[in-house]
């Protein structure tokens, strides 16, 4: 099972059968089986009629709204999980302030050697670059972690470390573009604008994931409560950043899955272009399938997040520590 990406302006999504339709006017763009999608991501104005929005609550499909840049406007997702006692205890591990920094501490963590490893893997096949100066900040703040107190102190430590991070991600661009920063609003430049892309993807997953275990997605641990944010959500998004987007990104540009000509420049900053969203839905998808875990069996990043997701559960449920995911270099 797939997402469905919709991005054609002024389509409609219509239901027949068992079938979602999408027009525009009185041409048919597309039809897809409802089997075989597992999300509907909507960007800028299409629509949906009430007869399909129904269905696809009823068969518990998720359709998330996006602004055509990426930014998540909301969701449409079927009734709230009934497991209170679950959210309960979640207000109460958030109030917890041991627990809530153990917690941010270990996702620091994580996020940090994660990083460390993508850049590890990065020289493995390229032995000619010199990352030295980042690898030693980055072990430098690692050693700290386990002496701060306060989660303002660790989202501290994460940021340089973040830095010294993306100092070395902007050496791995071997072909026609570069990454000189980091730039959110508006992402300045097209591998800005893609990783904002992607993260804001990933996150929309693990939104849905948190929602339908019955967690309350705006209460997290390392990112604080702020209205209308879903902080859980990114919490475990810190994980993953690295070793999945930021890779997908850099092996978008590097292996010329995408050109300039796939961007535009727009009010917002860089966006991609119609004709460069397809190009991307299309590897974001695989990436979702691809077996990203040399452990027995076939894992793909949706099987990952969920387990993420599930584990994130325990935690908070049963008052006990978190096993993070580690990237194997």
């Amino acid at each position: 099972m797939s997402n469905l990406y919709v991005t054609e302006q002024n389509s409609v999504i219509r239901l027949s059968s068992r079938t979602l339709q999408i027009t525009k006017g009185k041409e048919k763009i597309a039809q897809v089986p409802m089997i075989n999608v597992d999300s509907i991501l909507v960007f800028g104005n299409p629509q949906i009629t009430t007869q399909a929005m129904a269905v696809l609550l009823e068969e518990g499909i998720d359709v998330a709204f996006l602004s055509t840049n990426g930014k998540l406007r909301g969701r449409l997702t079927s009734s709230v999980s009934k497991n209170v006692l679950l959210r309960v205890a979640q207000y109460e591990r958030q109030l917890d302030d041991e627990f809530q920094v153990n917690l941010a501490r270990t996702i620091v963590k994580s996020k940090i050697r994660n990083g460390r490893k993508v850049i590890k893997r990065f020289l493995y096949n390229h032995s000619n670059f010199d990352f030295s100066n980042e690898l030693l900040l980055i072990e430098t703040t690692l050693k700290k972690l386990d002496n701060q107190k306060t989660v303002n102190s660790l989202m501290g430590s994460e940021g340089i470390a973040t830095a010294a991070y993306f100092k070395a991600f902007g050496k791995m661009f071997l072909k026609d573009f570069r990454f000189e920063t980091r730039s959110r609003r508006p992402p300045k430049d097209p591998v800005n604008a893609l990783l904002s892309f992607g993260y804001t993807l990933l996150t929309n997953e693990i939104l849905a994931l948190v929602t339908a275990h019955g967690l309350d997605p705006h209460i997290g641990f390392l990112h604080g409560i702020v209205y209308g944010r879903p902080s859980l959500a990114l919490d475990i998004v810190e994980e993953f950043r690295h070793p999945v987007i930021d890779r997908f990104v850099l092996n978008l540009f590097n292996y010329r899955k995408l050109n300039k000509n796939d961007f535009e420049k727009s009010e917002n900053g860089i966006l991609l272009t119609d004709e460069g969203r397809k190009t991307f839905f299309a590897h974001y998808d695989k990436l979702l399938k691809r077996n990203l875990s040399k452990e027995k069996g076939p894992i793909t990043l949706r099987d990952l997040l969920k387990r993420q997701v599930r584990c994130m559960t325990a935690t908070i449920k049963n008052n006990a520590p978190y096993k993070p995911y580690k990237f194997q270099a």
